[in-house]
């Protein structure tokens, strides 16, 4: 629970910084943007989760899906790239903002698939303390068909895709998905660029996760992996490797005060990321958010 500050006024600010989860965004004025990065493979970009868009002769592969009023957009841009209708969907966790376009996707005859976990939060309402929202459970349509309950390989468009369930960061069925062959990783939101990460402690995240999770993408990159983020513009190892040492720093220094039995408040008080605020916490997750929910995911 948040202490001294409401969960409402934090919702309020989440809100206010992230226009991509507003209700009553104006979807008309998105625009999907294509970027190519191997041969039949591309990072959507338009509003919510980033996209990994593999098109060849086995169909199209999405990996997440943004929003629903967004699909006709994206549909566009999958024949605009090359592709044909999409015959999978991959997603690397729950949140709407990533799986909100399954629904038509579904319907359409695609196959969604993703981490066990994902299905459990998707088939029953949800609670999301930070936006202070309920999210109602997912059309059946919208819900995936093949889980798995710690990794999972596809041979699809000559790339062998393997997709590995990542110990608890921003939720507990986060994915990344690994085009071995194009040498490019999906992360979800495990990684956002350049931005403190948002740990849905509703959803068992943890910044131990996030941490696991990131040691894990660089296990599997060199110098010339692109990784496409959650959120913000394509990284690659060496920015990923900032990530991760921020947030080990960070951890530190929160597990330290911990250790002190300093109280929450006290924990935000004594700016355990000042540091890193001027690089890190400018995004929607500001210093005081990001704190606050790495030290209740420790305290669990």
């Amino acid at each position: 629970m948040l202490t001294n500050r409401s969960a409402l006024g934090l919702a309020a600010t989440f809100w206010l910084a992230v226009p991509a989860f507003a209700q009553d965004q104006d979807f008309s004025a998105v625009e999907i943007e294509t970027q190519q990065l191997a041969d039949g493979l591309y990072m959507l970009i338009g509003s919510g989760g980033n996209i990994a868009l593999s098109t060849g002769p086995d169909g199209s592969v999405l990996v997440d899906t943004q929003f629903a009023p967004l699909n006709a957009k994206i549909v566009a841009a999958v024949r605009a790239a090359g592709g044909g209708d999409v015959k999978y969907v991959i997603n690397t966790h729950w949140h709407f903002d990533h799986t909100g376009g399954n629904e038509p996707l579904g319907k359409a005859g695609a196959v969604i698939i993703a981490h066990d976990n994902v299905l459990a939060r998707m088939s029953s309402e949800q609670f999301l303390a930070a936006l202070d929202r309920r999210e109602p459970a997912a059309p059946a349509a919208a819900r995936p068909v093949v889980t798995f309950p710690t990794r999972t390989t596809f041979h699809l468009n000559g790339n062998t895709v393997n997709v590995v369930h990542v110990e608890n960061a921003h939720t507990d069925g986060d994915s990344i998905v690994h085009f071995t062959n194009a040498n490019v990783i999906h992360t979800g939101d495990t990684y956002m660029k350049d931005i403190y990460p948002f740990i849905d402690v509703s959803s068992d995240g943890s910044i131990d996760g996030f941490i696991a999770s990131s040691a894990a993408v660089l296990a599997r990159s060199d110098a010339n992996t692109k990784i496409i983020p959650g959120h913000g513009a394509l990284a690659n190892k060496a920015d990923m490797q900032r990530f991760h040492d921020m947030l080990v720093k960070v951890r530190g220094n929160i597990q330290t005060l911990l250790e002190q039995n300093k109280t929450e408040d006290e924990v935000v008080t004594a700016k355990p990321t000042a540091e890193f605020d001027a690089a890190w916490g400018q995004g929607f997750m500001n210093p005081e958010q990001f704190t606050r929910f790495a030290y209740q995911s420790l305290k669990k």
